[in-house]
């Protein structure tokens, strides 16, 4: 199997800065991608930024210049710096990896626990 770990979340002030981690391990050949999604309740979850192969990086149109992803591939683990935080940006953050694992001919997608994020005065 696979695990996506988060950590990072928290409370901060408008503003302010978090750094969200997330690593991935368990039975990996490949990682395609890996990225962030956001959601608040009674909403769908939400692309925030993805990387994927080749060093490609999307953004939605809120976070850009604000967030940065990034990624570690010999830790198969990604970050999210998120700086100018605002309360908008208040949400449970997730980890998504597109992975192929060893002994299976498809990737598939794999979630994180989420970590929540307030920002707040």
């Amino acid at each position: 199997q696979v695990q996506l770990v988060e950590s990072g979340g928290g409370l901060v002030q408008p503003g302010g800065s978090l750094r969200l981690s997330c690593a991935a391990s368990g039975s990996i050949f490949i990682i395609y991608a890996m990225g962030w999604y956001s959601q608040v309740p009674g909403k769908q979850r939400e692309l925030v930024a993805t990387s994927s192969s080749g060093s490609r990086v999307d953004y939605t149109d809120s976070v850009k210049g604000r967030f940065t992803i990034s990624r570690d591939s010999t830790k198969n683990t990604v970050y999210l710096q998120m700086n100018s935080l605002k309360p908008d940006d208040t949400a449970v953050y997730y980890c998504n990896a597109r992975i192929k694992r060893i002994g299976v001919d498809h990737p598939d997608d794999f979630w994180g626990q989420g970590t929540q994020v307030t920002v707040s005065s």
